[in-house]
């Protein structure tokens, strides 16, 4: 099936032309309307539309969304997990331990890799489009748009916080009740991995709340405001409750092999119909195993 915008044009509509439509009735950039116009992707009533083609009451236009865009990505034949798939999106379950996309220390073997594999097989002309990264150890969900119209559109909604992103996370210590961690975050130097509360970082929200603990450790539920690199860890050990596993922000355990990080739930608007979406991923046993000792 092909992927596809089709609309018919109201009468408010009339007398627009077809580039103000693409850009102002669906949001899409001026580099993505150019490359689908002028690649011969839009037409209006089944003849292929130029910029200046004015609408009439009526027309059907039609936007393909499946140019001929390519990638240096090898496919490979990795399992993966697919919670969820429409038309414009891939929302895939990440095992921990995966890197989400190739780099010179890992070439092959990630999420991109297995998704690539995936587009192959069931015969989807996609590249991989990456809405969001995990950490290496980190778990849960990741979502790939299948066109840059889909890439644009989700990446709008990120910078608005219109999709709200939930986690799990095991800390250390007892934590209770529930909160706001508003506090700057950035690098203390340009070399550094880690990230730091600083004054003059860029802005960082968490929204918290404890779902269960015990002396040693506790369950927490975060809601992520802002989207900073390590924020969620580097929240938590600031205000004394690091990552159970997390040996870069200070909470080393042999209870688990990686930090106690899931990415848990997703909430958002379709792209073509605003029906709410929403998608879980399942906690995998390792965090499970810990949430075990808190609750016994």
């Amino acid at each position: 099936m092909q992927n596809k915008i089709t609309h018919k044009i109201k009468k408010e509509q009339a007398g627009v032309k077809v580039v103000n439509f693409l850009k102002f009735e669906l949001n899409m950039s001026t580099r993505l309307t150019r490359k689908l116009v002028l690649g011969g992707y839009v037409t209006v009533n089944g003849k292929k539309a130029k910029n200046s083609t004015e609408l009439q009451e009526g027309d059907v236009i039609d936007i393909i969304l499946e140019t001929q865009d390519s990638q240096d990505i090898e496919p490979e034949d990795i399992p993966v997990e697919i919670v969820y798939e429409d038309m414009d999106l891939l929302i895939v379950n990440k095992p921990p331990f995966m890197v989400v996309h190739p780099t010179k220390g890992h070439p092959n073997g990630t999420l991109a890799n297995a998704v690539m594999h995936y587009f192959r097989k069931t015969s989807q002309n996609c590249i991989v489009r990456l809405i969001n990264r995990l950490d290496r150890d980190t778990s849960g969900l990741v979502v790939i748009a299948k066109s840059q119209f889909a890439h644009q559109a989700m990446a709008k909604k990120l910078d608005s916080n219109s999709i709200e992103k939930y986690y799990i996370a095991v800390v250390e210590g007892m934590m209770t009740g529930s909160g706001t961690i508003d506090l700057p975050i950035d690098r203390p130097s340009p070399d550094s991995i880690k990230r730091e509360v600083m004054d003059n970082g860029q802005k960082a929200v968490t929204h918290y709340q404890v779902l269960s603990s015990s002396e040693e450790m506790s369950k927490v539920l975060i809601r992520l405001e802002t989207g900073r690199t390590h924020q969620i860890r580097v929240h938590l050990s600031h205000i004394g409750h690091p990552i159970i596993g997390d040996t870069l922000y200070g909470a080393a355990s042999d209870k688990i092999g990686r930090q106690a990080l899931h990415a848990y739930k997703l909430k958002f608007k379709d792209l073509r119909d605003e029906r709410e979406i929403e998608v879980v991923a399942d906690i995998p046993e390792d965090i499970k195993n810990l949430m075990e000792n808190i609750d016994k």
